[in-house]
């Protein structure tokens, strides 16, 4: 047996000003054939499990591309063309295989090609009509008909945050091994829910939504159930929640257990979104606490979902409250952190920090700093893997401020972070983080209290800031039943074992 694997992951948010180019990719991750000799990450765990498991079974493993950018605008055209193309080539290269795993993201945007992945599969396909396809996906994902009809295996990450990446790798492995011994046929059933959303997996009613997916896979026939949260700051055709069931040769129950899971799943629409305070009240809530630290998680600007990372609307507001004792990260500034680099530790400077961007940015912020300590090739957790850091500065301000700026835009996930760099968070009242969800397992176990904020930003969690002019303006909550609004066209039957060429 020949195994083809690769990675291909960032998350486009549309509406962002910054264009993902390659750099991105080459400043984040990038490597050509060779990913499963570093540790692993978040999406390359994947191409380390599936490896060890061929080898094990004798099987050649051909390794291609992992390319990883962190999220932003639509990728720019002559940079996905190559990264899809060096895939494309390094598969014809290897006269093909019969099995193909591919790690991608789900919700890459280029300026040519609103759906990459969808793209990606069906030129796979056309070069490997009998090959079976599987492909794991995060679950910000937009599932799609071109991906749809191109793979024989799709699944999703369960969890947000996202520390199931290994066993739904794991879970893609058997099934396309069981597929190499004819043991099943797989089909799938869809169903788009209608809904733009937030799903965080860990408490309250998306634990319960996670038991009942696995509950069904349980069930004789049924092999697997993703429910793809959708990435919802994409103005694109197929943005927005859906559910997909793969079973056994039985199509008519993979379609029936979709929709009722689904329809399920948006009844239950305001259980499983969280409201967030603004700004304002979310820093007045904090400041009535005694116990500390608390967490505020600057929601809007989360790099992780393509916000800028570097604006100031919080910070301007905890200068001008004149709070004391708060630590508060990332803030990516490059020419911030060339200043201070220079500078070297100890030095005291007048800086213009953040609000560069663009609007969704703020003002830049007049800061007066000392230069504490500066370090490059940190790396902090998310799940098992490390992800990186660029190299970061720790500026002081008055009154025990200290503030994390980076050269390298990338969400909050762990206080290792800002721990390493010699911010002691225990004796802090207030840490911002700039994440959304990411952060929250590791924060929540150093903290009696964590707040998420619907602060301003690229990222804000109130979708009715952003002007979608695609089907997203037809989904909840912008219309109360979008099933009466859309159509109930939410039903699709694929016989995977027969893919569309």
């Amino acid at each position: 047996m020949k195994l083809f694997m690769a990675t291909l992951s960032t998350e486009t948010n549309t509406f962002s000003p910054m264009p993902t180019a390659m750099s991105g990719f080459e400043e984040f991750y990038l490597r050509h054939g060779t990913a499963t000799q570093d540790s692993p990450n978040l999406m390359t765990e994947a191409l380390h499990l599936w490896r060890r498991r061929a080898e094990a079974m004798g099987w050649e493993v051909t390794e291609s591309l992992a390319a990883i950018a962190e999220p932003a605008g639509p990728t720019i055209a002559s940079t996905y063309d190559a990264l899809r193309g060096e895939i494309l080539s390094d598969l014809e290269q290897a006269s093909g295989a019969d099995v193909i795993l591919l790690q991608l993201h789900g919700a890459m945007v280029a300026q040519h090609v609103e759906d990459c992945e969808g793209d990606i599969l069906q030129a796979v396909r056309s070069l490997c009509p009998d090959a079976i396809i599987g492909v794991s996906l995060d679950l910000h994902c937009h599932l799609t008909e071109d991906m749809l009809s191109a793979a024989d295996l799709i699944v999703t990450f369960k969890e947000y945050p996202h520390d199931d990446a290994a066993p739904r790798a794991r879970e893609l492995f058997d099934l396309a091994l069981r597929m190499t011994r004819e043991e099943i046929r797989p089909v799938s059933g869809m169903f788009d829910c209608r809904m733009l959303g937030l799903y965080l997996t860990k408490e309250g009613e998306m634990q319960e939504v996670v038991r009942e997916m696995h509950a069904l896979e349980a069930q004789p026939g049924i092999l697997s159930v993703s429910l793809a949260h959708g990435f919802p700051w994409a103005d694109v055709a197929d943005v927005g929640t859906r559910v997909l069931v793969i079973t056994d040769n039985d199509a008519e129950l993979a379609a029936r257990t979709a929709e009722n899971f689904g329809k399920a799943f948006f009844a239950r629409r305001d259980a499983v979104n969280a409201s967030y305070p603004d700004l304002d009240t979310a820093l007045d809530r904090a400041m009535t606490s005694t116990d500390g630290p608390i967490v505020l998680a600057d929601m809007g600007d989360n790099s992780g979902a393509g916000a800028p990372g570097d604006a100031t609307f919080v910070l301007r507001e905890v200068l001008k409250r004149g709070l004391s004792d708060v630590a508060a990260g990332f803030y990516w500034d490059p020419v911030v952190l060339r200043i201070c680099k220079d500078a070297g530790r100890g030095a005291r400077l007048s800086l213009r920090l953040g609000g560069k961007v663009g609007p969704d940015s703020g003002d830049p912020v007049d800061i007066d700093a000392e230069v504490v300590h500066v370090a490059s090739g940190l790396g902090q957790h998310l799940g098992e893997g490390l992800e990186p850091l660029g190299t970061m500065v720790w500026l002081r301000l008055a009154n025990g401020v200290d503030l994390l700026v980076n050269d390298l835009r990338t969400q909050v996930y762990h206080p290792e972070a800002f721990e390493q760099m010699g911010i002691r968070l225990a004796t802090k009242k207030l840490v911002v983080v700039k994440s959304t969800f990411h952060f929250y397992a590791p924060f929540r176990a150093i903290t009696t209290r964590v707040i998420q904020a619907a602060t301003p930003g690229g990222a804000s969690p109130d979708f009715t800031t952003f002007r979608y002019l695609g089907p997203g303006s037809e989904c909840w909550p912008f219309v109360d039943d979008p099933f009466d609004t859309a159509g109930n066209k939410l039903s699709n039957t694929h016989d995977l074992d027969q893919p569309a060429v």
